[in-house]
This record gives C-alpha cells, structure tokens and sequence, in this order.
C-alpha cells in the first residue's frame, strides 16, 4: 500500500474516527488503521456524557474538559446524525444521583454544595421526589441529586454513524494494525502494518486506547502512560424501557449505574478492575454488578440478560487524557480518555485539528482551546519521561521496553505489553469503583 494521507489515525474507537471524520469533513485526505474498528472499550461503554454528577473536588481539570465537550455534544450529534443517516439515541434527561444510607446521603450533600460552589446544574431531591421521577427506585432510597445537564448516548449507534459519516466524507479505511511508526529524521511520516505495507502520512495520530503505550518504533520517552483499566459491564432488556433517565446509586458505598436506551435495553455497569489486558468477564463482576443494581432498581431481576462485557479503558497517572502534540514531531496523542472517551470525543477532535488550521479553538463555554489543550497535553509528562530515560540508560536493571528478554539468548526486545503487566497488581487486588470522579 503506496498511498499517502493527509492524516492517519491508527485506532478506530469513538475517540480516532470522531477525530478521522472532523477531518474529512474539513478537506483533509484521512485513514484510518485499525484491524477491527469499532470493537474495543468503545463498543463495551455505556455512553454516559456526565461531567456534572461525575465531578470531585480535586478534579476541576476534567470537568473542564468535560463541561467544554458537552457544550459540544448538541451539535456534534445534530451533524453526524445528518452526515450518516443515522440515529444515535442522544438523550438529554439528565442524570439522578441517589443514595440509601446515612454516610451515602452526607456524601450526597457534599457534593450538592460542591456543584452550587461551581455554579453548576443540580438539584437536591428527597427519596420521594427521586420515586415521582423513576418509579422503579427501590423505597429505601432516601434522597437523590438531579444533574439536569447530563445526557447519554448509544457508542455503539456513534461508532456505526461515524463509520458511514467517514466514508461519505471520503475517509479511508485501513482493517489491519499499525505495528511500527515510521520516521524520517526524528519525523514521522506514516506507519507499517503487521501485514508489512506501509502507509505514509503528514500527520500521524495515535488513538489506540489502551494499546497506544504499544507501538513500536516510538521513542520511550514519547510513548503515552497509558493503562488498561478493566470494565465489565451488563445489558438488559425489557419490552419497554424501565426508567427515564440514567441513574447512579450509591449502595453501601459502593458506586453503579443504570443507563436506558430506547429499545427498552438497560446498560448495567461497571466494574473498575487493574487487571492488565484481561478482557475475561467474570461471575464476581457480575454479580457484583446486580447485586448492588437490585438494591437500586429491584425489577431489573426480572430483565432478561442480553449481553455481557468487558472492555479495557485507557488510563493515565492523572486522570486526563493525552491529546496533542508530542516530542516527536508530526506525532499526535488521542488517548488516555479512561472512562470519558465517548463525552469527550467532540473536544478531542476540536482540539487535534487546532493546529492544522481545521477547525477553530474556542469552544461554547468561552474557554480557548489553549486552555484547554494545556490540561491534556502530553507534553506534560515529558520532564518526567525523559529523567526516567536518561535513568535507565545508565541502570541496566531497568531499561523498561529496552531491556533484553533472558529467556530469548538476549535477542528479543521485552514486549511493551509485558511492561504493562508487570507494573498492574495481582490479581487478587481486583478492585471496583468507591469513587465518582471515574468517567462513564
């Protein structure tokens, strides 16, 4: 394969064909390389665009980028719908937040006072008032807060409307794996596939989720740290929907979430597990996952089980994604969205084609996009790569993806993945959400 792009984005998640597509759209020659489009994290995600009722107190970054990319949303949706044909089950119904127990409510009222500090839209609810909104809600609960600005969406509608909105935007569609970065003089300039062509780019843009950390021929000091971060998930299905609007609940401390569709499927989710990337879904998440969602919604008992999932989230030592420019030059990260990447695929696509003159930088909130591409600029973990670098070079006993594979006579490169592995608990500490800040 001898063509050459304008763009290549290698990853086709929400995150690479939001991305692909804006630039289509704006007059660049784009492809996109991915062997299964549309199947990872992107495929498993609830599609909650909550930056309100997901917000902590030592998160304002995030929701900042989160508020600025669900200013975005209405539009966003409006002109993908009408560029594919199809429709994607946005819903704008807000988001109820409820709790059973003493502690779940103080924690409630805490974070009640923290959006009004903010100037944000929520309102405090007795158990009530929560039951005259979802009759469904068990009557234990005591009380609840209505993000009104919240929405949701099917990711699997998105990805489907994204695919068919490249192509009519003439987008290419490479199905195999970027395997190897290519450069020219520190530059990149396109990336070889695992079936060994190569396909050449002005622009590269990694967005492979979990796997970017993964790609060969990246410098280590310019590969993302990325994670995996587990996720098993439920979907549900009733002849009707069951509720209104999404709900999360906080039961006995531990957090889930309940998001319908129009066609009377209930998502249930999600577990957070630092499990590496293993994608098996398990009898403990799952029963975890019910266990907590019967004491919320008691009927979804009664549902039938029409799917289970897990999907692996890319995480970062902070919490916010890695989008821009690298040290590398023409080299863009798209990652790191960990459980935001769906909320915040309008943002990320504003903002990786800031610098191509694409599109403009300031978005609906009055934030400009160099406000906003400073919070996520990859560059922001540089310093510190590099030190780690320049540390194991003069360390034999730790030279990270560098290091000599004993096993192998010293010829072999250690995978990047096994890196991964290495650096994620044991099994044993499997871990589900106990915090709101994670993005759904």
């Amino acid at each position: 394969m001898a063509d050459h792009f304008d763009l290549l984005v290698v990853g086709g998640g929400v995150i690479g064909l939001s991305v692909a597509w804006r630039a289509a759209t704006r007059g660049l020659r784009v492809a996109v390389a991915d062997p299964a489009p549309a199947s990872g994290a992107s495929h498993a995600a609830a599609g909650m665009l909550a930056p309100v009722s997901e917000v902590t107190y030592t998160e304002e970054p995030l929701l900042r980028l989160g508020l600025a990319s669900l200013e975005r949303w209405p539009a966003f949706a409006a002109e993908l719908a009408d560029a594919s044909g199809h429709d994607l089950d946005y819903r704008t119904d807000g988001t109820l937040d409820v709790a059973f127990g003493s502690d779940d409510l103080a924690a409630l009222d805490d974070l009640a006072a923290f959006t009004a500090k903010l100037g944000l839209p929520a309102e405090r609810l007795t158990g009530r008032e929560c039951r005259r909104l979802e009759p469904m809600l068990a009557p234990a609960v005591r009380g609840g807060l209505l993000a009104g600005g919240d929405a949701w969406v099917d990711p699997r509608k998105v990805t489907t409307a994204l695919l068919a909105a490249l192509e009519r935007a003439g987008g290419a569609l490479v199905r195999a794996r970027a395997a190897e970065l290519l450069t020219t003089s520190g530059t990149a300039t396109g990336v070889r596939l695992a079936t060994g062509e190569t396909v050449g780019a002005d622009l590269v843009i990694l967005a492979a989720g979990a796997w970017s950390g993964s790609l060969e021929g990246v410098p280590p000091e310019a590969l993302p740290p990325v994670r995996p971060v587990k996720g098993q998930i439920m979907r549900l299905r009733s002849p009707a929907p069951i509720l209104r609007r999404c709900v999360r609940g906080v039961v006995h401390g531990s957090h889930v979430y309940l998001v319908p569709r129009g066609d009377g499927e209930t998502v249930l989710g999600a577990t957070q597990e630092e499990m590496g990337f293993d994608t098996r879904v398990t009898a403990g998440g799952l029963w975890e996952l019910l266990r907590d969602a019967r004491e919320l919604v008691p009927g979804v008992t009664e549902l039938e089980v029409a799917e289970v999932a897990a999907g692996l989230r890319p995480g970062t030592p902070d919490n916010l994604p890695l989008i821009g420019p690298t040290i590398v030059p023409g080299l863009r990260l798209a990652t790191g969205h960990h459980r935001g990447g769906v909320l915040l695929a309008p943002l990320t696509a504003d903002l990786c084609l800031e610098e191509t003159g694409a599109t403009g930088g300031v978005d609906e909130t009055g934030e400009t996009g160099p406000g906003l591409s400073a919070i996520c600029s990859p560059l922001r973990f540089g310093e510190r790569a590099s030190r780690e670098h320049r540390s194991r070079e003069h360390d034999p006993r730790d030279r990270g993806s560098q290091d000599l594979d004993p096993q192998d006579g010293g010829s072999r490169a250690l995978d990047p993945r096994d890196r991964d592995s290495q650096e994620t608990p044991p099994r044993e500490h499997r871990l589900r959400e106990h915090t709101p800040q994670e993005y759904r």
